[in-house]
This record gives structure tokens, sequence and C-alpha cells, in this order.
């Protein structure tokens, strides 16, 4: 799918932000679920299935907690300028929902993600951008953040893809958790280690429900779910929700009262399909994403990454 949606990413290695654009095609069906109690949004009850608009112009995940929620008012200017947008009897008003996640513990704390930073991304964004690891959004993510940044390791940017008969879905991931990311094996890939590079929860996972430490609280994953499908935005909605089942498969703890992921399923409507296979795919989808932003994640400000903790 990665062919119908165009990614860009603003990237600043210096400071430890970045922010990401998609943009879909004009037909498309969006819908957005939440899960855990901090998230950092922006026009997201209008994604609710019972609202009016049902498509959106372009989508923006950035870095920089709430001061980075306004980049996406220059992917709106831009997309202004190009008559893209809801129209109105007065001129088009661009659909840009936005998600954030919290980097300010990482770099520059006081760093955040600026309209011509977001118009940049929106300017490089291409067909096929599967480039992944600490790039755009996922430029400052972390994960194991339950016993405090100094045992964290790094996380980033995960983009899967699976097709099976003519569906086709995709899916990005930022990767900015508090818990561990658990491996198809069932142990610890990335999260809470110690100064030899052992995982504080290996033998234990009720060890990461203790008293929460400083800088616990800054977390928040982000997918954006990127499919063929005709579906109806209630049914968008609903598979929203499912994916969510794909982040607590592969994050413990996931959904905490210290997190705020948020799950965008986008349609380009092509193809008919079995809703419950589609949905099967896309918790799948979820799940590789998440795998491969570790993977593909570089050290950073002396923060260690899965390749760099390799023994």
């Amino acid at each position: 799918m990665l062919d119908k949606y165009k990614i860009g990413h603003f990237t600043d290695l210096s400071k430890g932000t970045g922010c990401t654009v998609i943009v879909p095609p004009a037909n498309n069906i969006a819908s957005a679920c939440v899960r855990g109690a901090s998230p950092g949004t922006r026009e997201l009850a209008l994604l609710a299935p019972d609202k009016k608009v049902s498509r959106i112009d372009a989508l923006v995940l950035t870095g920089g907690s709430a001061f980075g929620l306004g980049c996406a008012h220059g992917v709106m200017e831009a997309l202004a300028k190009q008559n893209t947008g809801y129209e109105t009897k007065y001129g088009v008003v661009p659909i840009v929902p936005a998600a954030v996640i919290f980097d300010k513990n990482i770099g520059d704390p006081k760093a955040y993600p600026t309209n011509e930073n977001a118009e940049q991304a929106l300017r490089q964004a291409k067909f096929s951008n599967d480039v992944m690891g600490s790039i755009g959004a996922g430029t400052g993510a972390t994960i194991g953040k339950w016993l405090g940044m100094e045992s964290a390791m790094k996380a980033g940017i995960g983009i899967s893809n699976l097709k099976r008969d003519k569906i086709s879905v995709s899916v990005l991931t930022v990767v900015n958790a508090v818990g561990d990311v658990i491996g198809y094996d069932g142990n610890i890939m990335a999260g809470a280690i110690d100064p030899n590079g052992n995982f504080y929860a290996r033998d234990d996972s009720l060890l990461r429900w203790q008293e929460s430490k400083m800088g616990m609280s800054a977390n928040t994953v982000l997918s954006a779910v990127m499919i063929n499908a005709k579906i109806t935005k209630q049914q968008a909605y609903f598979l929203a929700e499912r994916a969510h089942y794909g982040i607590a498969r592969r994050i413990d703890p996931s959904h905490t009262s210290f997190d705020g992921d948020v799950v965008f399923v986008i349609s380009s409507p092509q193809i008919e399909t079995n809703i419950d296979l589609l949905s099967s795919m896309i918790v799948k989808s979820v799940e590789e994403s998440i795998i491969k932003s570790v993977k593909h994640a570089k050290s950073l400000f002396g923060i260690k990454s899965y390749q760099g903790n390799k023994k």
C-alpha cells in the first residue's frame, strides 16, 4: 500500500525530535482510536465514527509533546495553497489530524517541530517511502522507561507490509513506550536495561508495576494503518480498535495511565474483503512494525539501541 500513500519526514538529530507527514489518496476513509490515559492529539474528535467528515487530507505524527501539535498548521496552510481540503462556501479547510509523542526527555527539551519543519516533511513526501529507524516522529522515541530514562533504550519508526490476495496492509508505527518490546519468542527485545545491558524484567515481568519513576509518564505509541479495503468510517474505527491488540502483544505493559497510544486507520477503498480477515492482517502488521522499529533504531544521546545492545 505504500505506493498509494506519500510519506515524508523532518529529522533533527542534533535536538532529538522530528515529525512525519502521511498524505493518503484523496478518496480515503479514516478513523482513529485511543488507548491509554495520556494522549496528545489534534482533530481526533472529527475521526469518531459518528462525525460528519469521513476523509482526511494528511496525517501528522510528531515529537515535541503538545508543543509539536502546532506544526500540523503548517501542513494545513500548504495544502490550502494547493486548494486541497474540505470544501466550504468560503474556501477549502484541509483536514489534518495530528498526534504527538513525548520526546522532551532526550536531546533538547525545548525543541519541537515547527510549521516550517512540517511543511518540509510534506514537500519531501513520496510514494513507497519505507525508511525506518530514528527518523521523523521517531527521532526521539525511546522505550523501557518504567525505571526512568537512565535505563531506557532507543526505538523509532517501523514499517510493515502484508498482502493476501488483493488486500494490502501497510503500517507505520512510532514506538515511544513506557514498556518493553517483546519479541515473537516471548523474550524481551528491548526495554529497561542495567549498566551491563541486561533486562531488568527478564525474570519477573511484574517488576514493571512498581512505583512510578520521574519521566515514566512521557510516552505514546502512534500507528498509521494504510489499507485498500472498501470499508465504512464505522468499520475503520472498528479496525483501529482491533489494531491496538498488536500493540498489546508486543509491548509490556501497554495502554497504561502513562501512555496515550493512538491508532489511525486510513483506507483507499478498492477491494471488497472479510472484515475479520482484514482485522487479523492489521494486528499482525502492527506487531511487525513494532519489531522493526526496534531493529532499525540507532543509538542516540547515549541511549542504546537494539543493535548496540546485542551480545
